[in-house]
């Protein structure tokens, strides 16, 4: 009995010791951590992630997923505003949330129309469609290079967005020549980038302030607010001067000029008889986009004789501007266009050897080469917001001079 007593302590301790093991050995499974995206609990529902594919309708891709043909049929019909599913595009993703059964049903059906946009169509219940966007926050950062070849190579070669080279384009329009860059001209940016839930870059947002240095010669340039009320925004130099001018250097991008404005030109098809040309000829690929290189009001568009399709617009009573063998034609008789604005294509229509657009510049009736005319300047930044501006742009100009080459 005295034995029995003694054991008792020691079998209990064992007893302990065994659970502990048992315990420290077993295994624990953890809940799967929750997806969340699109404002929906992924686990919840069986995914099926694919893109619209040639043929691909709304209603086979909801059909052979279990959606019966009136929900269809309301959805056509009822959301044409917030998602026509007649607009469905080849290539664009789309997700389906179906259920978690036998059915494997779609109860949600989620069409991306770019990286940022949505369209949601709920099954579940009452059938809801609505468009949402994906969280999108912006990153400031900065970026340099030194010109080799071409500013589109440059960028390249520094891993920079494409859409950088058209950005710094359009901001230095007025004051670079961009068909005439030197090897050693260089630039500076500070620009925002965005990204998607935090993670997926999403490209360029703005270049907030830029230096470009062109045959040695520096040019600031500071992204401003200068009219809060319509929210417009425009670039200015380190004194507050716009670098927009009254008139583009050119009405086609990155091209080049075939043929000068020259009033003693001679052709040895005609014989070396005098043969003035009076306009500047930019050759580019059939298509190009031709650009009004100020504001103004159509004055004519149409196709005629020698000029083919031709556009004219009348910037103010002192300026003119023609644009010859157009493709075709964008704008109509009296109506108003802005700098930059697309007015058509470029072509071959009417006498002409080869693709491009006849620039033609009038001065008080008469035309005059726009490359040897003192062209106007935009106006500068009103006076009352030139202090505001200062300030502003005072950290900027402090991150573009610290960035080095």
């Amino acid at each position: 009995m005295k034995k029995l007593i003694f054991l008792l302590p020691l079998l209990l301790l064992l007893f302990s010791c065994s659970s502990d093991i048992k315990d420290d050995n077993e295994i624990i499974e953890e809940a799967p951590p929750l997806i969340e995206e699109y404002g929906y609990v992924l686990n919840d529902f069986n995914v099926i992630r694919d893109t619209i594919r040639p043929g691909d309708t709304f209603g086979a891709i909801l059909d052979a997923n279990g959606v019966t043909q009136d929900k269809i049929f309301e959805v056509a019909n009822k959301f044409k505003d917030s998602f026509d599913v007649r607009r469905i595009v080849v290539g664009k993703p789309y997700v389906l949330l179906n259920s978690k059964d036998s059915l494997n049903k779609t109860q949600v059906f989620i069409y991306e129309k770019n990286k940022v946009d949505y369209a949601v169509v709920d099954f579940r219940d009452t059938v809801i469609s609505y468009n949402s966007s994906k969280p999108v926050s912006l990153v400031e950062k900065t970026a340099s290079g030194i010109i080799t070849s071409s500013l589109s190579a440059t960028m390249e070669e520094n891993n920079l967005s494409p859409y950088m080279t058209d950005r710094l384009a359009n901001i230095y329009a007025w004051t670079v020549n961009f068909f005439h860059l030197q090897a050693g001209d260089r630039f500076k940016v500070v620009y925002t980038e965005k990204f998607i839930n935090d993670t997926i870059p999403g490209g360029l947002q703005e270049i907030k302030a830029a230096y470009f240095e062109h045959r040695g010669k520096p040019l600031y340039a500071f992204n401003f607010e200068s009219d809060t009320i319509n929210r417009v925004t425009d670039f200015y130099d380190e004194k507050a001067d716009n670098l927009r001018r009254a008139f583009l250097k050119a009405p086609v991008k990155f091209s080049r000029i075939s043929s000068r404005y020259n009033l003693k030109r001679r052709i040895k098809y005609y014989g070396y008889k005098l043969r003035p040309h009076k306009g500047t000829d930019f050759a580019a690929p059939i298509g190009t986009p031709i650009l009004a290189t100020a504001d103004g009001t159509v004055s004519k568009s149409e196709r005629r004789g020698g000029n083919g399709n031709y556009v004219k617009i009348r910037h103010n009573s002192t300026y003119e501007t023609q644009y010859l063998h157009m493709k075709s034609r964008n704008v109509r008789v009296g109506q108003y266009v802005r700098q930059g604005d697309v007015i058509g294509w470029v072509g071959m229509t009417g006498n002409t050897g080869g693709p491009h657009v006849c620039y033609r510049f009038w001065k008080n009736g008469k035309q005059v080469d726009p490359f040897k005319e003192d062209l106007p300047l935009s106006k500068p930044l009103a006076p009352e917001l030139q202090p505001k501006y200062f300030n502003f742009i005072a950290p900027l100009r402090e991150k573009l001079d610290c960035i080095t080459f």
